[in-house]
Parts: C-alpha cells; structure tokens; sequence
C-alpha cells in the first residue's frame, strides 16, 4: 500500500475539497498521504549519483541543448534541473524498481481516482500520448533555478509536487512560491511527504521555486512532479 488510509477517510477528502475551492490558488498540502517506510526506500535509490541528467528549458523552448542555453539570455532562462533517468535506473538491479514502481503508482487507477474524488472531475490518461513522462522524480541544488512560469495547459486539471527531503533546514531555501492575490505570495515548505496538489488553470497558480541557500552547495532538494488531464 503507497497511501496512508488515515488520510483517505471521507471526512479529509471533503476538507480536502473545501480547502482547495477556497484558496487562492486552488490547492491543498497533505502532509504524510504516502507510506513513509516506501518512501525511504525510494529515496535510497534516488541517491544513487549515477542516473541523473541536468535539464533545461527557456521560455521559448522546452529541453533545449547547451548551444542554444548559451544563447539564451538570462532573463529568458527559466528552468535547470536534474531528471531521473528510469531508462538507466530500470536496467540496474531489481532494487530500483521500487522507484519505479512509485512512479506507475502515481499514473494508476488507484491514485487517479483520489484525484477525481478531490478535484471533483474525471481524471484519466485516455487522452494523454504517453502518460509516463507526465510523472517523475526532480532534484535541485544551489546552482539550479525554477523561475516564474504557468503550469497551464488544455484539458490538464492537476498538478502534482510530492517532496523527498527528511530533515529539510528551514533556512535552506527551496520553497514552491505561487504568485498568490494581491500582492501576497504563498511559499510552501518542501518537506518529507509533503505533497501538494493544485489547479493550474486557477488564479495565482503561476508559481516558482525559491533557490536553495549557497551554504546548501553539498545537499539536494528531491521531489516527484506530475501532471493529470481530464476526458
């Protein structure tokens, strides 16, 4: 079992909802929805240095290459990240599929259907080309960025954060800040088992990540992201 029952009972999904059609943006923070023993596990594997590759994207273009990185300039840089490679991790021993294992979680009927239960709309990947890379594990580190930008786009109706990192220094920086109303951001901690779910589409979901303090240079800031679209 990935989820923690205690926090599926019907009473939390209807304050689930409640919450999220009354904040701006629409979201919620469910802290400990995963189990926390597989979690660990997950992380063991995710700490392996070997199967991570940097990402980056502009705000003209998705995963572009160094040259044209270099010929962008900064102001127009908004993404630096590492991904995890499950191609590469697939294919060392049996152990890395627990992470692997997470993943498809994540994009199954059973997780799916807490969605739909919270967001009070049908999700599915009936529409969606190849669901898998809609779903995987991120990192940061002091030199990374995730500038301002939106999440939206048509027919998606949630957006997924789940965050990786036990004892998390409250001073290290790395929270996800959405642009909130009224001149009044909302940062959010990213703290182990952490998740937090929102609509994209909603206003002040536009959103970035605080960078990670320099004293920081030697740890990383873990998380899963994924996206889900309706019928």
């Amino acid at each position: 079992m990935w989820l923690n029952d205690k926090q599926l009972i019907d009473s939390k999904i209807c304050a689930y909802r409640e919450s999220l059609l009354n904040s701006c943006p629409n979201h919620i923070v469910i802290d400990n929805l995963f189990d926390e023993d597989r979690l660990d596990e997950v992380m063991k594997i995710l700490q392996q240095p070997h199967d991570w590759q940097t990402q980056k994207h502009t705000y003209s273009a998705l995963y572009v290459d160094n040259t044209q990185w270099e010929k962008t300039s900064t102001d127009q840089r908004f993404v630096q990240r590492d991904v995890w490679l499950r191609e590469t991790a697939g294919s060392n021993d049996l152990s890395t599929n627990i992470a692997l294992a997470f993943l498809l979680f994540l994009r199954g009927d059973e997780f799916m259907s807490l969605l739909s239960r919270i967001f009070n709309v049908q999700i599915t990947d009936m529409n969606v080309a190849n669901p898998l890379i809609n779903t995987n594990y991120f990192r940061l580190g002091a030199a990374d960025f995730v500038e301002l930008h939106a999440d939206d786009s048509p027919g998606r109706e949630v957006c997924m954060l789940v965050y990786l990192n036990k004892e998390w220094h409250n001073n290290a920086g790395g929270e996800l800040t959405f642009i909130g109303k009224d001149s009044e951001p909302i940062s959010i901690a990213p703290l182990y088992n952490r998740c937090i779910l929102f609509d994209p589409s909603s206003k002040g979901s536009e959103h970035w990540v605080e960078k990670l303090k320099t004293e920081y240079t030697d740890e990383y800031r873990y998380n899963v992201t994924s996206w889900y679209w309706s019928e």
